[in-house]
């Protein structure tokens, strides 16, 4: 039996990177995974293609966190598909690194959107889910919300924003038995880094060079302390900002 044997999960932003990391490991765990998606199904269907080789469930369903029609639909199916939600990680976002004046509305708005709007909005919809044994909401963050770089006003804004609503939603929450906690990685080698051009550059020799464990992490570091969060080993843990930065800070 593994630690999430019996639960139903869903990842959003699963078919890359972090949260691809993360579904495989909740299905290694033993959870029925859905496979959240915006845009890229070829992804999701990879991730659920690897998952069913090893013998785990998984579904991919497409949907835009940002949109509360699409996140409706998005619990709706995984209903239907499985019968049940248990646990929701929020993990769709996206992040671009540039000076402040080059901001525009559209991009702040497409940050706090699928950041932190994207967030709530899942969690208000899995609340009309959850059983009367509670649930398990894990959120994103990052480092950048403490220890923001230069050129990350707005994405590192979206992140401090996440920090303080995982505090207050663990308040609201918890006399349900809805335990929330939010993962904030450090450095993570991931597609989103290579698109920025950081994989391999002078900055990520400057970020290794501050992570004292001396490398990049990969998605599997993230996804086996998201696992020990949704279990019920962390079944005391609320309100918690877990870093997983190799020591950077």
């Amino acid at each position: 039996m593994g630690k999430l044997s019996g639960k139903v999960a869903i990842v959003t932003g699963a078919s890359k990177g972090i949260g691809a990391g993360i579904a495989k490991g909740f299905a290694a765990a033993g959870a029925s995974v859905i496979v959240n998606y915006a845009s890229s199904r070829e992804g999701a269907d990879r991730v659920v293609a690897e998952i069913s080789e090893k013998g785990g469930s998984a579904t991919a369903i497409q949907g835009d966190v940002s949109k509360s029609v699409d996140v409706q639909r998005l619990f709706e199916q995984t209903i239907k598909t499985y019968g049940k939600v248990d646990v929701l990680m929020n993990n769709a976002g996206v992040y671009e690194f540039q000076p402040v004046e080059s901001m525009t509305e559209a991009e702040f708005h497409r940050h706090f959107d699928i950041n932190v709007l994207g967030s709530l909005l899942t969690i208000q919809e899995a609340l009309k889910y959850f059983g009367s044994e509670g649930g398990v909401i894990i959120n994103t963050s990052s480092i950048a919300s403490v220890n923001p770089p230069s050129n990350s006003a707005l994405y590192s804004a979206t992140k401090g924003a996440i920090d303080t609503m995982t505090v207050a939603l663990s308040r609201e929450l918890g006399p349900r038995k809805i335990r929330v906690n939010t993962i904030a990685p450090g450095g993570i080698a991931s597609e989103g880094l290579q698109r920025l051009g950081i994989l391999g550059s002078d900055i990520e020799k400057q970020v290794i060079g501050m992570t004292p464990l001396g490398r990049f992490g990969e998605p599997d570091d993230i996804a086996r302390v998201a696992v020990f969060l949704a279990s019920d080993e962390a079944s005391f843990l609320a309100g918690e900002r877990i870093l997983v930065s190799g020591g950077w800070r």
